[in-house]
């Protein structure tokens, strides 16, 4: 399995009805609205890269309000 945590900016005052929407996506184990240069927080998880860049490009970044989004894939040091 490959994890990620999914940092996503959104139009102003959107952010927590887009962590609503992507909470409810399969593959999505956390989604949070939170402060900062990112309005939103997701950890993901896919059986492989390709099924991760699948569910951000297909599943994530569709959603109504998301500006930009960029993925940071967990590693295991």
């Amino acid at each position: 399995m490959v994890q990620a945590f999914v940092l996503i900016q959104t139009d102003s005052g959107k952010a927590s009805e887009v962590a609503r929407a992507i909470g409810d996506i399969d593959g999505v184990q956390s989604s949070d609205a939170v402060t900062g240069p990112y309005d939103v927080i997701v950890a993901a998880e896919a059986s492989d890269v390709d099924a991760l860049g699948q569910l951000v490009v297909t599943k994530i970044q569709p959603v109504t309000g998301i500006v930009r989004t960029l993925t940071c894939p967990v590693v295991k040091l």
